[in-house]
Formats: C-alpha cells, structure tokens, sequence
C-alpha cells in the first residue's frame, strides 16, 4: 500500500490559480475570436452571394462565440489547479479536454517562469517545470505573480535537496 500523498496519486490539486485568470483568458479568447470573425467575414463576403445566408452564418458563429467567451474562462478557473509537495508537482488543466499530471521532484530538471504582454497586462505569470519525461513539461498558467515566483524558489530548493537524479 503507497502512503498518502505519494508521487503516483492523481488526486484534484489544492491551489486554484489566480481570480485574474478569468478576466485574462475572456480577452485572449475575443482577440483570437475577433481575428477568426474578420477572416470569417472577409471570406464570407467573397464566396457567399446571398446577404440572407451572410447574416444567418454570422448571427451563428457570433451565438457560438459569446457562448464560448462566458462559459470557458469560467470553466477553465474552475478545473485549473496546482499543488507543489515534497514529492511532487501536481497540475490539473483544461475545460474541454481535461488533463492531470505529476512531475516527481527527483525528476526536475529546469524550472522556468513566464510572462508575455497580456499575462504582464493582467499581473500573471506562467511556471513550466521541465522533467525527464516523455510527455513534456508540466505547465501551470494564470499563477499571480507573487505565487509564481515563490513557486519557482519552492521547486528549486526542494529539487535541491530530492535525493533524485532528474533523468
């Protein structure tokens, strides 16, 4: 029997990341959606004749969209979480595929912290932990910045003292 806790456990991590995830992921979503819609409406307007059937697959695509923008940031804040132990980095992430990960502490390799315009623009940072795995780096996103610089320091000094050889 493993102990409680123990690196294998794919239990729902503890912390949430930051309230300013919804907010950030809202407007990361209308820009790539306000991108699609322009491309959309120029193709549209190239190789649909008909006004009739212009405006009804807009009208769709527009129902589609904001449907998309008030459910999934909200979803995703509410799946999205992350736990750091002595053994491990949990991660759970996603809102329509949903995925989680462990990254045992003796398998850490680097440990990085991100911020691109927007997350600077909302206060965010992303933290990839890189380990000896086949299937990639574990990601947490939306952390506020504060968390995820103590994140980094707590995941460089616990791997420090792991016993593990990160390979």
């Amino acid at each position: 029997m493993k102990p409680a806790g123990a690196a294998t456990d794919l239990r729902e991590p503890r912390h949430r990341v930051s309230r300013r995830a919804v907010p950030y992921w809202t407007v990361k979503a209308l820009g790539r959606w306000i991108v699609g819609g322009a491309i959309g409406a120029l193709l549209l307007m190239v190789f649909v004749p008909d006004t009739g059937w212009r405006i009804g697959v807009a009208s769709v695509v527009a129902v589609i969209a904001v449907i998309h923008l008030v459910v999934m940031p909200r979803w995703r804040f509410a799946v999205h979480r992350w736990e750091l132990t002595d053994i491990a980095v949990y991660t759970q992430s996603g809102w329509f595929a949903q995925e989680r990960r462990i990254a045992p502490i003796s398998r850490v390799q680097t440990v990085d912290r991100e911020r691109g315009p927007l997350e600077q623009l909302f206060g965010l940072a992303n933290v990839t932990v890189t380990t000896a795995s086949a299937a990639g780096p574990v990601r947490i996103e939306a952390l506020d910045l504060a968390t995820a610089a103590e994140l980094v320091e707590r995941v460089t000094s616990t791997a420090e003292i792991s016993e593990g050889d990160a390979t």
